[in-house]
């Protein structure tokens, strides 16, 4: 019996194919028209995985299945690949990634894991551990990819005490900075931020999905307190802070008794 997995994957290929070869809009994609879009369909996906919309998470993973069917049919019309050559070789990578199930390597903890991907991507010719975290990553993003690489190689703190003395440390490098109005403010800020987000990790806290947690949260209560204020008859950029603040409060007890 055939895999429906298989049949699935199949019904999408040949859906990509009609299109590429009857839709105005599908035959004149490129790779470049589709980045942005991709990059769209990624953020939609991370919004379903933050509000954890598992629904809505389904219709995302097709979105984005369907942009790299894309790209693999653009690839195969330049003679560059197809989907079978991209398979492969993830596959390939994968196995040659993981020596400790697919060889002789042992790995029984996941930071021995880490070190291994880190050694081979040495030897396949990397010189430096951070060629692999995109230049375009979100600045936070990126600095969290940039410790845990490190990471993988050693070069890490011993203990969470000592990232948040680090912490403290810089927080008051940025404060004095700040209170003399000197330039290097923002490069001490930077660091503030780059020390709270190595914390984070120490602690098994994603600083990312935190942060847009807060925000979240920030917009819920917001939009509820304008909600509540519009029904009065009121407009907030008429009113004291004072007086928001009032409706701020009602909007976090309410919203705390819907969680």
């Amino acid at each position: 019996m055939t895999d429906p997995r298989l049949i699935a994957f199949e019904r999408l290929l040949n859906i990509m194919d009609d299109l590429r070869e009857k839709c105005p809009w599908d035959q004149k994609q490129t790779l470049e028209s589709l980045r942005h879009l991709t990059i769209e369909e990624t953020y939609e996906l991370a919004d379903a995985i933050t509000a954890n919309d598992l629904p809505a998470l389904k219709g995302e993973i097709g979105d984005l299945f369907l942009h790299l069917v894309f790209y693999c049919k653009i690839g195969q019309e330049q003679q560059a690949f197809d989907v079978e050559s991209v398979l492969n070789a993830i596959c390939d990578k994968l196995v040659y990634r993981h020596p400790h199930i697919y060889g002789d390597a042992v790995a029984e903890t996941e930071e021995e894991v880490k070190a291994n991907w880190e050694r081979l991507k040495l030897k396949e010719g990397r010189k430096s551990v951070l060629e692999g975290v995109p230049s375009s990553l979100p600045a936070m993003v990126k600095a969290a990819r940039i410790q845990e690489k490190v990471k993988g190689i050693g070069f890490d703190w011993d203990n969470p005490e000592d990232v948040w003395n680090k912490v403290q440390e810089e927080l008051g490098e940025f404060r004095e900075e700040e209170l003399k109005g000197s330039e290097n403010q923002v490069e001490e800020f930077g660091d503030l931020l780059f020390s709270l987000i190595n914390y984070a990790r120490f602690i098994d806290i994603n600083p990312e999905n935190a942060l847009a947690l807060t925000n979240q949260k920030f917009i819920n209560r917001f939009q509820l307190m304008e909600e509540m204020t519009a029904s009065e008859g009121k407009a907030l950029a008429d009113m004291t802070l004072a007086e928001m603040d009032v409706y701020w409060e009602k909007a976090k007890i309410i919203l705390r008794k819907n969680n």
